[in-house]
């Protein structure tokens, strides 16, 4: 059973850091593009950072400099480490393996003062 679970959102002040993490089960990690998404309220899903099986990175233009994907294919983890938020980047944010077509259950990011 394909299974993708993320942790680590939550709340940050603008200018502010969090990680998010995505636990990956039931397919093999080694092969698959793993994805980052975020849907804003109102807004469409966007992708927001992309990795290849061999480490190659992607990401929307309004993220780049501050965010950074990685993944450790050891673990079957996918990570987004993003830094100097704002608040628009306010979204939940979805972790998705792209060929497996599998979501996670989505982990809200909320940037305010």
């Amino acid at each position: 059973q394909v299974q993708l679970v993320e942790s680590g959102g939550g709340w940050v002040q603008p200018g502010g850091s969090l990680s998010l993490s995505c636990a990956a089960s039931g397919f093999t990690f080694d092969w698959e593009p793993m994805s980052w998404y975020r849907r804003a309220s109102g807004k469409e899903r966007e992708l927001v950072a992309r990795i290849s099986p061999h480490g190659r990175t992607r990401y929307v233009d309004s993220v780049k400099g501050r965010f950074e994907i990685s993944r450790d294919n050891a673990k079957n983890t996918t990570n987004l480490r993003m830094n100097n938020l704002k608040p628009d980047d306010t979204a939940v944010y979805y972790c998705n393996a792209l060929l497996q077509g599998a979501w996670g259950q989505g982990t809200q990011v909320t940037v305010s003062s």
